[in-house]
């Protein structure tokens, strides 16, 4: 079941993380909510909870909270991002249409092009940056719109306040994957999104141990269709995921704050080295769409994208070589990674597309941690010196 928001008046976002509210331990007094990995219940218990698979403990106490830090009525988690990719899609009908960003998660990507396909679901690729693209929603006649903002992993930033408007006036759902972002950083539904999406694997975690996704909505009725879609399709979590999951959001302020400092110096940083042709952070003077991130981001995000010199052998043995960054998919944990999309998060992409999209053998994508920032630098430019 998903948890819908108190009515009590909202603390601040580092408050809410940490008290999430029900833990269903009120006779222990127990600071931190217990596992609870039992797959069925008594018959008639108060709590109304029948399977697993069907609605948990852990599962509430995570929406819950998620639910407060994105101020929203209903949260539901999933077993995955991509599991919540598949609860909303589940929800279009065979022949309908869903206009992308072009540039999403190559996973997304694949899932709307090698799986939802075959059941009858149409994509059509656009450019949201491209203000032309707000007249052809309409022309479209699609029956959602899905966006990524900041995106991955060009880090394209959409302006969700325009394109949600413009999608409202013809009764056009929109979902926005905030996992770059995070609730800390945008609020999509503020925004006028219907969906907020997000792989909790990512930032709300933070450790890098345990799976899971999350559907935001303020909408009954999408909420409904997610608890039909967690419990019909059996896409939900392990209890022992949601726990994690739970113990990882309330330091997420904290880790989020250093790595945001982190991504903005070491971008700079990276961007005087002359083996860089160019550094993509929505915070930075230099990208694109730098007005319309700092018009609905609190914070430029912890992801940084770079092209570098050299071909795809040499990128490789780069990224290979560095001490601090450990070359490997997945990103928003305390420790840094990079990532070669065109050979990683990325490769299942047509090349035809990859190429228009700027996904080349140079690209880079930094997923900063927590460290100290100067031993990062330090690693980057020793390793651009041996590129060089």
């Amino acid at each position: 079941m998903a948890s819908a928001k108190p009515n009590k008046q909202n603390p601040g976002l580092s408050t809410r993380a940490i008290h999430h509210g029900e833990s269903f331990a009120a006779n222990t007094g127990t600071v931190m909510p217990p596992i609870f990995p039992s797959v069925t219940y008594q018959h008639g218990n108060p709590e109304g909870f029948d399977y697993t698979r069907s609605g948990n403990p852990n599962f509430r106490i995570l929406e819950s909270v998620l639910s407060s830090i994105e101020d929203c009525n209903y949260a539901t988690v999933f077993a995955s991002g991509v599991s919540a990719i598949t609860a909303v899609t589940s929800c279009l009908k065979a022949g309908e249409l869903v206009l992308c960003e072009e540039n999403l998660y190559g996973c997304t990507v694949r899932l709307f092009e090698q799986v939802f396909n075959r059941f009858g679901i149409k994509t059509a690729w656009v450019d949201f940056t491209d203000p032309s693209a707000l007249a052809r929603i309409k022309s479209h006649n699609p029956a959602m719109v899905w966006l990524e903002s900041p995106t991955n992993p060009m880090l394209k930033v959409i302006d969700l306040k325009a394109v949600c408007g413009s999608a409202s006036l013809h009764n056009i759902p929109v979902v926005v994957d905030n996992t770059f972002a995070t609730p800390l950083l945008q609020s999509p539904l503020e925004l006028g999104a219907t969906i907020s999406l997000t792989s909790t694997t990512k930032y709300i975690n933070g450790h890098s141990d345990a799976l899971g996704g999350s559907v935001c909505t303020n909408s009954s009725e999408w909420n409904s269709r997610m608890i039909f879609a967690q419990k019909s399709l059996g896409l939900q979590p392990s209890p022992f995921d949601c726990w994690l999951i739970t113990r990882g959001i309330k330091t997420l302020p904290l880790r989020l704050e250093k790595q945001v400092n982190n991504a903005k110096d070491f971008a700079d940083q990276l961007a005087k080295h002359k083996a860089v042709k160019w550094v993509r952070y929505p915070f930075r003077s230099d990208h694109p769409q730098q007005a319309i991130a700092r018009k609905q981001m609190k914070g430029g995000g912890a992801i940084v994208t770079a092209s570098i010199q050299g071909d795809k052998d040499q990128i490789y043995s780069f990224c290979k070589s560095l001490r601090y960054f450990t070359m490997a998919e997945s990103l928003g944990g305390i420790e840094s990674l990079v990532c070669h999309p065109a050979t990683m998060t990325h490769a299942s992409l047509d090349p035809s597309m990859r190429s228009r999209l700027g996904i080349d053998d140079g690209l880079v994508r930094f997923s900063i941690g927590c460290e100290d920032v100067v031993d990062l630098t330090a690693d980057i430019n020793n390793s651009l010196d041996q590129l060089q």
